[in-house]
């Protein structure tokens, strides 16, 4: 999924795979690890990449959730103050999520990246490095869509 900003600046997420194979046991939590590539475009130019095993096939659902819920107006806006109770995380504190505002037709998510996820100089506290995309909620319905649909082909194992 590409979460792009009107003002030019995006991040983009991919699953690239299972980081393990199929277990007999079922929902082993390391058969439903899911490597997770990334790519981070900044207005004034920055950009940079990572991959890591940052999402379960639980979480990687968890996330269509929340978008869902965004995209409903069922999430409300949070002040960023180092609070991670105001944020969407998971397991592994590479990516989370949170709603900066909203207005009738558009929103403006932070995209929380830290440790391995983080910009090549990151010094930052954990979940302290955001970047703020703004679009109109049509399109973020879209970007779900396309979330989704990739999914389909990482199934909790």
């Amino acid at each position: 999924m590409k979460l792009a900003s009107v003002d030019g600046a995006a991040v983009e997420l991919v699953v690239k795979g299972y980081q393990f194979g199929s277990s007999s046991e079922p929902r082993d939590w390391d058969a439903n690890w899911l490597v997770v590539a990334g790519t981070v475009e900044l207005v004034g130019g920055e950009c940079w990449s990572f991959e890591d095993p940052c999402l379960t096939t639980w979480e990687a659902r968890e996330l269509s959730d929340w978008l869902r819920q965004v995209v409903a107006g069922n999430v409300q806006p949070s002040v960023w103050d180092s609070d991670e109770e105001r944020l969407l995380v998971f397991t592994e504190p590479n990516l989370a999520f949170s709603l900066a505002a909203r207005s009738t037709d558009s929103v403006s998510i932070r995209v929380h990246l830290s440790l391995e996820s983080g910009p090549p100089s990151n010094e930052h506290e954990m979940f302290d490095y955001f970047v703020v995309l703004d679009l109109p909620v049509a399109a973020l319905a879209e970007v779900l869509a396309e979330w989704e649909t990739e999914l389909r082909a990482f199934p909790v194992r």
